[in-house]
């Protein structure tokens, strides 16, 4: 009997670490599709690219870097889950805080796409002096401004959400629990 615990618990932390790697990949899919439709020159200008399709690209690009954000975060949060838990969380409940994970991270893209917009009306000469690859256009530096802030929002949620979850985990846990 005890064996077979083991094993489940086992399963169910190895589900949660996959589960935590998947989402950074489709975070980083999602949050790139959008991204490449707002500024394709971001991802020229930044990344150096001299092809066509840019938008597919950055989707590529934007599932191979969330998937190592995912292993980063997969190893934080299932390390901090089997610990508050002892294992004996449910999958459900375990998947249940990581929907609120991604939430602060998608949260905290819009933010950081917002900040950067604002930052660019605010004083695109400052903008433009800090940041000399942004293109001179005041619609595309907007865009451009957009993909930078977003991509920086989004990695800042996503170290936030790792911190936080665990925190609400534990909450969510004791609540359950008692």
């Amino acid at each position: 009997m005890e064996t077979t615990t083991k094993q489940s618990n086992f399963f169910k932390i190895f589900f949660v670490a996959i589960t935590c790697i998947l989402s950074g990949g489709l975070i980083g899919a999602i949050t790139n599709m959008i991204n490449g439709i707002v500024s394709p020159y971001y991802f020229k200008a930044i990344m150096h690219w001299k092809f066509p399709d840019i938008w597919t690209a950055s989707i590529a690009q934007g599932m191979f870097e969330g998937l190592i954000y995912g292993v980063i975060f997969s190893l934080i949060f299932t390390t901090g889950f089997g610990l508050i838990t002892k294992g004996e969380a449910s999958y459900r409940f375990a998947l249940r805080q990581i929907l609120k994970i991604i939430c602060v991270v998608f949260v905290c893209w819009l933010i950081g796409g917002f900040m950067g917009i604002f930052l660019a009306l605010l004083s695109p000469d400052f903008f433009m002096a800090h940041i000399p690859i942004a293109p001179s256009d005041k619609t595309e530096m907007l865009r451009f401004a957009w993909v930078g802030g977003s991509i920086n929002g989004g990695m800042i949620g996503g170290l936030l959400g790792a911190v936080l979850g665990i925190a609400v985990t534990k909450n969510s846990w004791n609540s359950s629990v008692n």
